[in-house]
């Protein structure tokens, strides 16, 4: 299994930066952080004119973490600036690797 070692961001703002949402590219997932950077300016070129303001920024994946990240926090400042990173969140979820095996045809 490949890592990844940086994700592609992409944000697209209304033109008073009020109004902001993520935009799709066609690679966002990268193995290092120089793949990302090289290809942050194709990507900034297919989602010209989804928005009027378009930010984007590689963020930073450890490897050790990154099947545990479940969040991206982002927010774009009113001077176009992008603040972004992945996290991890408090949400806990749990699971028993024990099942009961039912005999279906035994049962009344």
């Amino acid at each position: 299994m490949e890592h990844i070692a940086a994700l592609l961001l992409v944000i697209g703002c209304s033109s008073n930066m009020t109004e902001c949402r993520e935009l799709s590219v066609p690679v966002s997932v990268f193995e290092t952080a120089a793949e990302c950077t090289a290809e942050r300016p194709f990507a900034l070129g297919d989602v010209q004119g989804q928005a009027e303001h378009i930010v984007a920024k590689c963020l930073p994946v450890d490897p050790a973490l990154e099947d545990d990240y479940n969040k991206i926090a982002w927010n774009v400042r009113p001077d176009g600036t992008l603040d972004a990173s992945l996290e991890i969140s408090d949400l806990l979820l749990a699971s028993s690797g024990a099942r009961s095996q039912k005999d279906y045809l035994s049962q009344q």
